[in-house]
């Protein structure tokens, strides 16, 4: 009777299999540097193989309350998404000309790649490990931005949720968008001044507005230089409240590096900005 699969084995022969689809020889060598990167920068990666390693199939069949058993139940898991996310970002490094092997094998290249999988270990959605997945592969085709940049993404990413980058998709289709285009977009009807999530939503434009990320929208010179607001004189707020997190007249766009990150992280394939 042959042994069922281990767990860490089937995550693996899912790399080695992306790995073995690679065109040429060559080109096989250049990614594998990249996923040894990639598991190297994630510490638990390799105490898992060695636990499950050191385990006998029938030992982990009848102790289902081991503590340890659960928790290699619970990393393979883990390890079955980190070979799909590897094995996708090894198909698109194939796609990419010769002239991108030295890129990928760069200390640099792979600086980057260990920090960005160690942020993928700490994403807690689907969308975000797959925006780390663009980055890592767009960083090694298109050199829009200098790495210094990227290490920057890598920080948005570490430090932005989900309903940030929710903002910022919006901006992106809608340049030009006011907070309450946004919000009605996203969420529909406004709610209530006082409300939380209305005190979120302030939240949120200030995080990427302070970020650099998005601004308001401002006219600027030919040689790009932003002109200042004439100012409004004598202008009296209607009916004595402040300004509504809703807001209808100021329209928002994203900054240069804003664009970038989105071009970097949410296009499959990243056109380079004009």
């Amino acid at each position: 009777m042959t042994n069922p699969e281990l767990p860490e084995d089937k995550a693996l022969v899912e790399i080695q299999a992306a790995l073995a689809k690679t065109s040429v020889s060559t080109k096989r060598k250049v990614v594998e540097k990249f996923v040894l990167a990639a598991l190297g920068s994630i510490p638990w990666v390799g105490g898992f193989i060695s636990a499950a390693a050191s385990i006998k199939v029938d030992q982990r069949n009848s102790e289902k309350d081991n503590l340890q058993t659960k928790w290699l139940e619970e990393h393979a898991k883990k390890m079955g998404n980190l070979a799909v996310a590897l094995a996708d970002v090894v198909g698109r490094l194939d796609t990419l000309g010769d002239t991108n092997d030295e890129r990928i094998q760069s200390e640099e290249y792979l600086s980057l790649v260990r920090s960005a999988f160690r942020t993928w270990d700490r994403a807690e959605t689907e969308d975000k490990r797959k925006y780390i997945a663009n980055l890592v592969a767009n960083a090694a085709g298109t050199r829009l931005c200098p790495d210094d940049v990227i290490r920057l993404f890598i920080d948005w990413l570490n430090q932005y949720h989900e309903i940030h980058f929710a903002v910022m998709r919006e901006i992106y289709r809608n340049p030009g968008a006011t907070r309450f285009e946004i919000w009605e977009e996203l969420y529909g009807a406004p709610t209530r001044e006082n409300s939380a999530e209305a005190d979120l939503y302030r939240l949120l434009i200030r995080d990427l507005s302070t970020g650099g990320v998005i601004r308001q929208e401002r006219d600027t010179t030919s040689d790009g230089r932003f002109l200042r607001k004439k100012p409004v004189r004598n202008r009296k707020v209607s009916g004595g409240t402040v300004e509504s997190a809703f807001e209808d007249s100021k329209p928002y766009v994203l900054t240069e590096l804003g664009r970038q990150f989105v071009h970097y992280t949410m296009n499959e394939v990243v056109q380079r900005i004009s």
